[in-house]
């Protein structure tokens, strides 16, 4: 080991001493840059090597090749980079080589070399590279992309890309974003020559044998790699994707106007198609005197989302399904949200919006989620009967879905319908058990701001039976808030204490009640200790945080300073875990009053 350790620190000794002849470094910067090295050579020679003792090595050549960039540029001296940039060079390609050779796996490692190769190497070494990833990885397409694209902008050869495509296409014929960047490509090379050809044209030269053919230059190649991928990827988002890159070069108009044809002879089972269909309406020109004014503008803007619509309309006349009219909600949605000045504008889109949405749910066709936007809108317009006619029907259609039904019952709640009560108790016995805390929650709030004390008290006691937990948990918790808000201190300790031994338990019943008790005027030490005893024997081996509360208010001037030593050492007997070494943590910093 020694010896092949000692044959590679002499190889660098000529562009050492090229470095210090030129006065890029001093002799003492050389003699540390040979320590250094050596101490890295044989941490790769050992017998078990790390991945990260190549990278360190890597990284600290390349920072020699930076500085040496900086003292060039200092001092103004470009000369001998063969002999001493190049061995450099060559020496981090041969340690990526052998870093990629043990760790074949590593695609960031390969990755690494790549982005090396692309600023130091040459554009034919970043190609190897390349080459060699790609033998280890044909399963990764975007690999196979960047290999050709790195051929296509770096090497400026299109055949090079178009061969790296062809190959990824054997490993992966159905790979959607191979074939939109092979597509991409051939207009890239389609658009080069074309600019190629206006040149010498310009110039005026003869083109003789080399003259460009007339197919080629209309996009003939990319048409090929359209009809190739269509054949294997049939669908309609695929192919409007591939349209939309057609549509980035000013010469594709006939190859749009062919996919364009396709795409609605052959795809119209798709709601993607109508959509597309429908929002290229919306880029028809208008008339140039009519757009002078804010009212002719918005009569043009109002013209076209009315073509678009009715491209929507023969969409859903076609395909009368759930996508199709989420499609043309969508779009309904988006122009309604757009500012505008013009009030009948604003209003035409309301109402254009609004009866999509009611055929849409004639339909049972439309997404839970859009009967949000439909009851924002009719209760903002001051629809009362319709959103209350809209709420009930929504629940209706989705009857064991608890959004659905939190969304319903706040409407009717904010409209003062006299039937939110049974609807409730409708909810509850239609949604799933171990999903009905929020309407719980939701009905608890409306109780206490509607009905009496005596009914709601029945609420939170029917609620406190609950066989959910959290349900259970939770109604605890609102119940002791209730009751110190309607009872005062008195109440609220007479709810604390019928149901502190009623399990399960939840934490923030105790804290609650601790906190009722330290608003009091006076509050009463043992109270507090009592409530957090009972607190303790819940929770009292896993959180450190509620043994530590329990101390900061013994050090109060309510509490006995001298009791703290007993519960520290009753929190380090019960605790377990991690949660053992959080309170001594904290409880250190506590003593040095930083908690």
């Amino acid at each position: 080991m020694a010896e092949v350790v000692q044959q590679r620190i002499e190889e660098r000794i000529p562009e050492l001493e090229q470095l210090e002849r030129v006065g890029l470094f001093t002799k003492k910067e050389v003699k540390a840059i040979i320590k250094r090295a050596t101490a890295m050579e044989y941490k790769l020679h050992r017998l078990i090597v790390n991945k990260e003792d190549f990278i360190a090595y890597i990284q600290y050549e390349i920072n020699v090749l930076e500085l040496i960039k900086k003292r060039r540029t200092h001092v103004r001296y470009n000369f001998k980079r063969e002999e001493i940039e190049f061995p450099i060079i060559n020496r981090i390609n041969s340690i990526f080589k052998r870093a990629t050779n043990k760790w074949k796996n590593d695609v960031q490692l390969w990755l690494s070399h790549v982005a090396f190769c692309k600023k130091w190497a040459t554009k034919g070494h970043t190609s190897k590279v390349f080459s060699a990833m790609l033998a280890i990885h044909p399963d990764k397409p975007a690999l196979w992309i960047m290999a050709a694209k790195s051929e296509l902008e770096d090497r400026d050869s299109s055949e090079n890309a178009r061969h790296l495509f062809l190959r990824a296409l054997r490993f992966h014929s159905n790979n959607k974003k191979v074939y939109q960047e092979y597509f991409r490509m051939e207009l890239l090379h389609c658009e080069k020559l074309r600019k190629q050809q206006k040149e010498l044209e310009k110039a005026e030269l003869d083109l003789g044998e080399y003259e460009f053919s007339p197919e080629i230059l209309s996009g003939k190649l990319a048409q090929v790699v359209y009809t190739d991928a269509t054949g294997k990827v049939k669908e309609a988002e695929f192919v409007i994707s591939l349209l939309n890159i057609a549509a980035i070069f000013d010469f594709t108009k006939d190859l749009q106007d062919s996919i364009l044809q396709d795409l609605q002879t052959n795809y119209t089972e798709d709601s993607v198609t109508w959509d597309f269909m429908a929002k290229k309406e919306l880029e028809a020109p208008g008339a140039g005197e009519e757009l002078l004014s804010a009212k002719g503008r918005a009569s043009d803007i109002n013209r076209r989302e009315e073509r678009c619509c009715q491209v929507y309309e023969e969409g859903v006349k076609s395909l009368n399904t759930e996508p199709m009219w989420t499609c043309y909600i969508a779009f309904c949605l988006e122009r309604q949200k757009r500012k505008t000045n013009v009030q009948e504008l604003k209003e035409k889109r309301q109402e254009r919006l609004l009866d999509v949405l009611q055929r849409a749910h004639s339909c049972q066709l439309l997404k839970e989620n859009y009967y949000r936007n439909w009851l924002q809108i009719l209760l903002s317009s001051g629809h009362a009967e319709g959103a209350a006619s809209v709420a009930m029907a929504a629940t209706q259609r989705f009857s064991q879905s608890v959004p659905m039904w939190s969304l319903s019952l706040q409407t009717l709640m904010q409209l003062g319908n006299e039937n939110v009560g049974k609807l409730f108790h409708q909810a509850l016995t239609q949604v799933n058990h171990k999903e009905s805390l929020p309407l719980w929650q939701l009905q608890v709030k409306w109780s206490v701001e509607n009905q009496s004390a005596e009914e709601t008290e029945a609420l939170f006691k029917s609620g406190l039976l609950s066989t959910l937990p959290t349900v259970a948990m939770e109604m605890k918790v609102c119940f002791l808030d209730w009751s110190y808000s309607t009872g005062g201190y008195k109440k609220a300790r007479k709810t604390f204490t019928s149901l502190q031994e009623v399990r399960p338990l939840p934490k923030m019943f105790f804290i609650r009640m601790i906190e009722i008790e330290q608003e009091q005027e006076t509050p009463k030490i043992n109270n507090l200790r009592d409530y957090y005893e009972r607190a303790l024997q819940e929770f009292g081996t896993s959180d450190d945080d509620l043994w530590l509360q329990y101390i900061q208010v013994e050090l109060g001037p309510l509490g006995q300073p001298e009791n703290c030593g007993k519960i520290h050492w009753r929190a380090m007997k019960f605790l377990e875990g991690e949660s053992v070494e959080r309170f001594t943590s904290k409880y250190t910093l506590l003593q040095t009053g930083h908690l």
